[in-house]
């Protein structure tokens, strides 16, 4: 029998490449989404029944079960990953604290709540399993305006490590992707609303910010989340991968000089 994940966030952008790339390695997927709108391509999908797709929210643990339900009802349950993610940010000299703090939710308590419920069930099952968490570049190199959601990705990473301490030992694997800029349905509509030069400064600026001279796929975030997953990742535990074309490892200094000749 096909083994069983559940991809919160699964009706667009990266979700969804999450989505198809373990259809295509063989697995049964749950797409678990907010947006019922997102999920209308799910339904003559040619995976046919080994993809389910559940509306709801992944912050809501009722929500998050009913979406392991489906997952165990196709195989048995090998995998979740916490892609939700919601992009609205404040700051606290024009916000109170408590906004503040719900915007750090917004992003934080769906990823909890799918650790929650996916440890819970393979604990019960007794066969292990792995999480793959969604973060950011931004948990340890903060875009200005973005506290919110900067902090909220730096918890996730913590969560992470945490319960790979934790329940590592029982045959659960938790890591993360912190990922840089990715050319989903977000970001091209995010262009189309600037104009083309606009828009043309912008990708010159994130071919600056990327070493490998461009933005990622949502496939390439794919690939790496699906090898997390995977036996080859077996002995992976507790880590946060960057997958954002070495963004987090450039440093634009003034005194900076190209390589020598």
């Amino acid at each position: 029998m096909a083994r069983s994940y559940v991809v919160t966030g699964g009706g667009r952008g990266v979700g969804r490449a999450v989505v198809e790339r373990l259809l295509d390695d063989g697995g049964c997927v749950v797409a678990f989404e907010r947006d019922p709108a997102a999920l209308d391509w799910a339904g003559d999908h040619p995976a046919g029944a080994r993809l389910r797709a559940v509306a709801g929210d992944a912050s809501r643990e009722a929500d998050a079960e009913r979406a392991a339900d489906a997952a165990q009802e196709a195989g048995p349950l090998a995998g979740w990953v916490n892609n939700a993610a919601v992009f609205r940010d404040a700051a606290v000299h024009t916000a109170t604290a408590r906004e503040v703090l719900d915007l750090v939710a917004l992003n934080l308590d769906p990823a909890m709540v799918g650790c929650a419920v996916a440890v819970r069930r393979f604990l019960a099952a007794g066969t292990g399993g792995a999480i793959v968490n969604v973060s950011s570049h931004q948990a340890r190199r903060a875009v200005p305006g973005c506290l919110p959601y900067v902090t909220a990705k730096a918890a996730v990473e913590g969560m992470t490590r945490a319960m790979a301490v934790d329940y590592g030992p029982r045959g659960i694997r938790v890591n993360a992707v912190a990922l840089g800029s990715i050319a989903t349905e977000r970001y091209a509509d995010f262009l189309d609303g600037q104009g083309p030069d606009a828009a043309a400064r912008i990708e010159r600026e994130m071919a600056r910010l990327h070493p490998v001279g461009r933005v990622g796929s949502a496939a390439e975030v794919a690939g790496a989340i699906a090898h997390l997953l995977s036996a080859d990742a077996g002995f992976i535990n507790g880590a946060t991968v960057p997958v954002d074309g070495g963004r987090s490892v450039l440093a634009h200094d003034p005194e900076e000089h190209g390589p020598q000749a």
